[in-house]
């Protein structure tokens, strides 16, 4: 597959202009391009947008557009896999699971559109009220601009991308300069199930010439950025008078005690490290498990990971692909072996051929390391030590992140406390720390984000604002 693609401005294919290479990691092949567009281009999406909304859709036409969007994408879910696959490193396994998901995020969408979202409220409730009742309905902010990362090339880009049309909300996309592939393409997968295209501009372009630009734009009302600690921080101190949703890095714990059912735990360790080459924010990046099983669990989790073969992304023996490209690999192979300098000692893996990092079981893990200090973002599985809840407690609420975590125990007490203590967007009890449903509430707090959740119930309501009026009765 050799994909040149345009970008879309209001659903205008932009064939002409400067092009962004995209390699496919397992191999350094040319996977495709797409071309860049202008500051012109920018303005010209953004006009469009605000033009076209003062005809809306109505709900019904909304739902439809997404419902058909949804029955498109299952059919092409192979194709869609096999892009993922050729921009990411991703194996087919991964990229096969993202396609359902997003199939998930789109139909939840289109019901979501249908749904009334008003109240009422009588005035006369109060001495000093009056004959008069309070109704609110919302209204989508006037544009979105969307900036998504590339772990997860399709489905991130769905969850920003779906609710906005759900919200009647248009929207400018610009993903990853690293998986624009399948961007662009379910964006043509958008306006050919009805999509007027206004509503969607798909693009890459250069940071000072249209990134920065389309950030701090006043037409902009809503900026929803997914990435990195350091350029979500750039773009809060940037953007301007307007609302941000930030969706930054993690530094997840799967907290395992004493008590807990060993099995369950180790497939949740090895899932949650090793799924989609452990490049999630929410993905298990520290095991904290408590002194009396450290000894089992330890030896039962190396045998396990040893079952997360690496390799060929195209192959459906692989379960761990490359990471993005070698660059990042890199960065992981010096981790593991800070890590050994500060007295880890690796049990299974750690090393690195070319973008593929192996599944990597480190022990005796120090807390300062920069593997488990920092967010690291691949297949590496470092086990530390606690002595016991409130030792694992007090060491993450300590940390910069507040994404999500995962505890592994019987005891509902303990489990409840852990829900309660540790300053996380969200704590699953018996499951990995990243588990949810494509409507649900997710997001973070401190350095993994303003607290302003995602999923697609709560992207809608933040894409759109409560109008409140009143009328005599």
């Amino acid at each position: 597959m050799n994909l040149e693609l345009p970008s879309y401005i209001a659903g205008e294919a932009i064939r002409t202009g400067d092009t962004l290479d995209v390699f496919y990691p397992w191999d350094g092949s040319r996977s495709g391009s797409v071309v860049k567009i202008n500051r012109k281009h920018l303005e010209q999406a953004i006009g469009a947008a605000l033009e076209g909304q003062k005809n809306p859709l109505s709900r019904y036409e909304r739902h439809a557009i997404l419902r058909k969007a949804s029955v498109l994408l299952a059919e092409r879910k192979e194709e869609f896999a096999n892009t993922i696959r050729l921009e990411s490193g991703l194996c087919m396994r991964d990229t096969s699971y993202e396609t359902g998901r997003c199939c998930d995020v789109i139909e939840f969408a289109a019901a979501e559109a249908l749904k009334d979202d008003g109240q009422v409220f009588s005035c006369d409730i109060s001495p000093q009220g009056k004959a008069r009742k309070i109704a609110t309905f919302r209204q989508p902010v006037q544009l979105v601009a969307a900036i998504t990362p590339f772990n997860h090339p399709l489905n991130q880009v769905a969850h920003k991308v779906a609710p906005a049309i759900a919200a009647g909300a248009p929207i400018l996309l610009k993903p990853s300069e690293k998986t624009p592939l399948t961007a662009i393409k379910f964006a043509e997968l958008l306006y050919d199930a009805g999509l007027p295209g206004w509503m969607l501009s798909a693009f890459v372009g250069d940071l000072d010439e249209v990134v920065s630009p389309m950030i701090v734009h006043d037409d902009v009302e809503l900026v929803s950025f997914t990435g990195s600690v350091e350029i979500g921080k750039h773009i809060a101190r940037t953007a301007g008078y307007k609302k941000l949703c930030l969706e930054l890095g993690g530094n997840s714990p799967l907290i395992i005690l004493d008590d807990a059912d060993l099995d369950l735990a180790v497939r949740l360790a090895a899932e949650g490290s090793f799924r989609n080459s452990g490049q999630r924010c929410t993905a298990v990046k520290r095991i904290l498990v408590q002194e009396g099983i450290l000894s089992e669990f330890t030896q039962r989790f190396v045998e396990m990971a040893k079952e997360y073969r690496a390799g060929d992304p195209n192959s459906l023996e692989t379960r761990v692909g490359t990471v993005i490209d070698e660059a990042a690999a890199k960065t992981l192979e010096t981790r593991v072996q800070t890590a050994v300098s500060d007295g880890a000692e690796v049990l299974l893996g750690g090393q690195r051929h070319g973008a593929l990092m192996e599944p990597t079981v480190i022990a005796n893990v120090s807390r300062e390391t920069p593997m488990v200090a920092e967010e690291s973002f691949g297949p590496l599985a470092p086990i530390l030590k606690i002595r016991d809840l409130d030792d694992a407690i007090a060491y993450y609420n300590g940390g910069r992140f507040g994404l999500s975590s995962g505890i592994v125990t019987n005891d509902m007490q303990a489990a409840f406390r852990a829900a309660k203590e540790l300053r996380t967007g969200s704590t699953n009890i018996n499951e990995v720390p990243g588990y949810r449903i494509e409507s649900s509430p997710f997001g973070g707090i401190k350095d993994s984000g303003l607290g302003i959740k995602e999923g697609v119930i709560e992207s809608i309501k933040f894409m759109s604002n409560i109008k409140t009026f009143s009328f005599a009765w």
